[in-house]
């Protein structure tokens, strides 16, 4: 069995969460969701679990950070190309996400941008072409 990643990520409003990580992809999992928590999922291996703040704190003895005003991780998912970057970033902005809060990349082999959800956190959605960028490595 391949590993799985569960990220935990504490929420303000958990309707308006679960509705903003189905906008970008992630499916909701019933099994794991209830009304303090939900998981997201975004493929077989990578979940999201949308954490209430009184849900968090039974994880953490440590203050609940502002994502907005702080950064304590950013988060990447991986893309099939650069339209479906481009259209997750898009889908983030349009169910209430930011836009864009760093800078777009483009390197010819690999492509990203980035969106924060409705709490600030930091999302980066990326596409790389693993043959052309192994070829730019070896050439440096």
């Amino acid at each position: 069995m391949p590993k799985l990643i569960f990220v935990n990520l504490p929420v303000t409003d958990l309707k308006r969460s679960i509705a903003f990580y189905e906008a970008v992809g992630a499916k909701l999992n019933p099994q794991f969701t209830d009304e303090t928590a939900a998981c997201m999922v975004f493929s077989e291996t990578i979940h999201v679990m949308l954490l209430t703040h009184a849900k968090y704190r039974q994880f953490t003895a440590k203050p609940i950070a502002d994502a907005h005003a702080t950064s304590g991780v950013l988060l990447c998912l991986s893309a099939e190309g650069r339209a479906e970057v481009d259209a997750t970033v898009e889908r983030a902005g349009g169910a209430g996400g930011r836009k864009d809060p760093g800078q777009l990349q483009d390197y010819g082999f690999m492509y990203g941008r980035s969106f924060e959800d409705p709490d600030g956190h930091h999302w980066e959605v990326m596409w790389m072409d693993l043959e052309a960028a192994q070829q730019a490595m070896a050439k440096s």
